[in-house]
């Protein structure tokens, strides 16, 4: 009976006509042809004289790896946290904020005693320690007073909560340091020169090296504690299974401050890194990078935490050079001004192509349904 029933079945199954599908596959098809379109002008442009110089590209290009580095780091205390308590911790951005702030007092501090030109790598030094204890006591104290007494809440509620805490940090810090924008000093001169090894010059500044490489060997030490130390095999164990890890004997409240406490070090860095590139901070200098770690975080595939740096640098790219790239070569006017727009219009894309990410979605058994 049954083999009767199967090529019935599959019939149905091949003629079937989905809405959701096609409209899919619709913009599948019109985002390719609108890319490719957008890059063979830019090229056309780029050959005939037009547009940006080929200094001018490799500039950007730098540009967009330098800020989507800082990205990633955000982006990776959104991924642990997401990963071992399973939901999206929003204040996460003002944890980024509060070591910029912080920060900014002892960096004024150094420069105005002459410290900061004199010594500049051991001010840059001093300046990140403080914005890492700063960022990761901050995230520390929002685990402990707003997160652990709803552990066992449904996650709508902890979700609705860190947007609560987002607002209450932001003008907590706005009310302790005014809502003016503040600067940070000048890079030092040695930062503000091209980067030179051996006696050979790099076209690329001193600071924009120094951020992707603190970027880069931030991903690695954090690699590193959490696939080979005690410590992270224990923060995996509670990703995968609270309950279970617990009774191994693993320390379940331990670990997941642990978790935040990393998360918060690193957006420390991320917001020194933020202040050497731009030095104009505030109290709401955390919302729109915070948006953009968590898209990135998205976009490398959520809990994955090599996919949010790449999803950062990635995502820098589509926000730096995807602008001119693509809309320029359709002939878009004003594409400077669209770069957020360009940046999450390519998460959608992203996503309708990979749903789960750039390298896919890191789950414990209590996520997967």
């Amino acid at each position: 009976m049954s083999t009767e029933l199967a090529p019935e079945v599959a019939k149905t199954r091949r003629f079937k006509f989905n809405w959701v599908d096609s409209f899919l596959w619709f913009v599948r098809v019109a985002a390719i042809i609108a890319i490719t379109v957008g890059i063979v002008g830019s090229f056309q442009n780029f050959a005939a004289g037009e547009g940006p110089s080929a200094v001018a590209w490799r500039d950007l290009i730098i540009s967009s790896i330098s800020t989507g580095s800082m990205y990633g780091l955000i982006a990776l205390g959104y991924s642990m946290v997401y990963g071992v308590l399973g939901f999206i911790n929003f204040a996460h951005g003002e944890v980024f904020m509060s070591g910029t702030m912080v920060g900014l007092i002892s960096a004024t501090l150094l420069f105005n005693n002459g410290f900061w030109e004199s010594n500049p790598i051991i001010s840059i030094i001093v300046v990140l320690l403080v914005a890492m204890i700063t960022s990761t006591l901050v995230a520390i104290v929002i685990e402990r007073v707003a997160y652990r007494p709803l552990r066992g809440a449904p996650r709508l509620i902890p979700l609705i909560t860190s947007i609560g805490v987002s607002f209450f940090v932001q003008y907590t810090f706005a009310g302790l340091f005014g809502v003016a924008i503040r600067q940070y000093p000048p890079s030092p001169p040695r930062l503000a020169a091209d980067l030179t090894i051996f006696g050979t010059t790099f076209p690329i500044s001193g600071t924009r090296s120094l951020v992707i490489g603190v970027a880069l060997v931030s991903m690695i030490g954090l690699w590193y504690f959490v696939t080979k130390t005690k410590t992270g095999s224990a923060m995996r164990a509670v990703a995968e299974d609270k309950e279970i890890a617990g009774l191994m004997g693993i320390d379940v409240d331990k670990t997941i401050v642990t978790t935040f406490a990393v998360g918060g070090a690193m957006a420390g860095v991320a917001g020194l890194m933020w202040a050497l590139l731009f030095r104009g901070v505030d109290f709401l200098t955390g919302f729109l990078p915070g948006i953009k770690a968590f898209t990135a975080a998205v976009l490398g595939g959520i809990g994955n935490l090599p996919g949010a740096m790449l999803g950062g640098v990635v995502l820098g790219l589509f926000e730096g050079v995807g602008p001119l790239l693509v809309l320029g070569g359709l002939g878009i006017p004003g594409v400077s001004q669209l770069k957020d727009a360009v940046a999450f219009a390519a998460l959608v894309l992203v996503l309708i192509f990979r749903p789960t990410g750039l390298l896919g979605e890191r789950l414990g058994s209590e996520d997967r349904v």
